[in-house]
C-alpha cells in the first residue's frame, strides 16, 4: 500500500494514537507552536492576515493548534491523503479556523504564498534525503522576508547504534502508556514508509540553503523540532 494509502485507511483512528505513540505530546507540538506564533502574530500586528502553510498537515493537528493560538490566521493543509484532510476540515470547521486545503504529495508545487509561517509536523521524513533538500529549498521561497519554517520532526540517530537505541527506548516508552499488540503493528506498518535523517545533517541543509536562526529547538530521542528563518532582505 502507498504511504498516502496506509494513513488514510488511519484517518479514523489516528488521532486517539499520537498521545501514546508520542511520548513527548505536549512539549513536541507546544514548541512547535511557539516557534510559529510570533511572525503570524506579528503579520497580524502589521494589519495583514496571517499565513500558515502545513506541509503533511493529515488530520490538522498543528493547524488547529496554530489557528487557535492566532484567530484570524489562515491555514493552508497540504497532504496526500484525501481521507486524513476531509477529518483536518471537520476539525477547523468546528473552531471557526480559516482554512484551504491541497491534496497534493509534497514534491508538488506548493501552493502559491508567500507564507509568514510554514509547519510540518511527522511529514517530511517520507522524502529521501534529495527530496527533504529540495522541499527545503521551496520552503524558503515561499516564505515571506522574516517568516519562519518549523519542523516537528522523527528524526534518525547520528550512528545506527544510537538509531537502533531510539528505537528501543520509543517501544518501551509507548508501551507504557498503553500501546497494544494492534496498535504498534499500525504504526510499524506506517514507518515501513520512513526515511528519517540525523537531526543535525537536516539543520546544515537549512544552513546551506540560506536559512538563518538555524536551531535544535526540542530533542527527545527520535523526536526533534528544528527551525530557521528566511532572511529580511
Amino acid at each position: 500500500m502507498t504511504a498516502p494509502g496506509v494513513f488514510d485507511a488511519a484517518a479514523g483512528t489516528y488521532d486517539q494514537a499520537r498521545r501514546r505513540l508520542v511520548p513527548c505530546f505536549d512539549d513536541f507540538y507546544g514548541t512547535a507552536v511557539d516557534l510559529a506564533v510570533p511572525p503570524l502574530r506579528a503579520a497580524a500586528a502589521a494589519g495583514r492576515t496571517p499565513r500558515v502553510l502545513d506541509l503533511g498537515a493529515g488530520t490538522g493537528l498543528v493547524s488547529v493548534l496554530v489557528g487557535t493560538a492566532v484567530p484570524g490566521a489562515r491555514v493552508t493543509l497540504l497532504d496526500g491523503a484525501p481521507a486524513m484532510l476531509a477529518v483536518a476540515v471537520g476539525h477547523l470547521s468546528a473552531r471557526g479556523i480559516d482554512h484551504e486545503i491541497h491534496v497534493a504529495d509534497l514534491c508538488d508545487p506548493l501552493p502559491p504564498g508567500p507564507y509568514d509561517a510554514v509547519v510540518s509536523a511527522l511529514a517530511i521524513h517520507h522524502l529521501d534525503d534529495a527530496g527533504k533538500r529540495d522541499l527545503y529549498r521551496r520552503v524558503r521561497e515561499a516564505l515571506v522576508p522574516g517568516g519562519v519554517f518549523v519542523n516537528a520532526e522523527q528524526v534518525a540517530g547520528p550512528t545506527p547504534a544510537l538509531d537502533r537505541r531510539y528505537h528501543e527506548v520509543w517501544l518501551a516508552q509507548i508501551g507504557a502508556r498503553g500501546s497494544d499488540a494492534a496498535e504498534i503493528a499500525a504504526a510499524r506498518e506506517r514507518m515501513s514508509h520512513d526515511r528519517p535523517a540525523p537531526v543535525r545533517a537536516q539543520c546544515d541543509w537549512l544552513r546551506d540553503l540560506g536559512y538563518a536562526e538555524v536551531d535544535t529547538v526540542f530533542k527527545a530521542w527520535r523526536f526533534a523540532v528544528f527551525t530557521g528563518t528566511n532572511p529580511s532582505a
